[in-house]
């Protein structure tokens, strides 16, 4: 085991695995839709976020995902830890021109399982006092 790598035998539901805060500028938005390829104007062009019903331009769905589970990664020591990790996406993340939108990003020992020296992680990430991730859960093998 590493300096890094949680005990496994330590652990126990309901445990913070820590919190994290992110904020998101239109920066980011561009930055990352040209890493990932998604290049759907509403994380970048006002005009067109609002004429298809959107607050204005939102955060991509996957960066708040992603961003999200590095609270998990880093937690476990190691990204390749991370085996499984799913969610739900409840509610966008708008993000402000001038400004920045603020995710919190929180994790707890959602269950244990010592034979596959496996734990699940559940996330509540929410932006504005609002969730903006449902159900979200990384397993994670120790």
């Amino acid at each position: 085991m590493s300096a890094g790598t949680p005990d496994l035998a330590a652990l126990a539901v309901g445990q913070s695995i820590g919190t994290r805060t992110v904020e998101v500028d239109r920066r980011t938005l561009v930055r990352y839709a040209g890493a990932s390829g998604d290049l759907n104007p509403i994380h970048w062009n006002e005009r067109f976020a609002v004429e298809v019903g959107l607050p204005g331009v939102i955060a991509h769905g996957m960066f708040t995902m992603g961003t999200a589970v590095t609270l998990v990664a880093d937690w476990a020591g190691d990204p390749g830890a991370v085996v499984e990790y799913g969610t739900r996406f409840t509610r966008p993340v708008p993000v402000p021109d001038p400004g920045t939108a603020v995710l919190q990003v929180e994790g707890v020992v959602g269950a244990i399982d010592l034979e596959a020296r496996t734990v699940r992680v559940d996330l509540t990430v929410t932006s504005e006092g609002a969730r903006v991730l449902g159900k979200a859960q990384a397993t994670v093998r120790l």
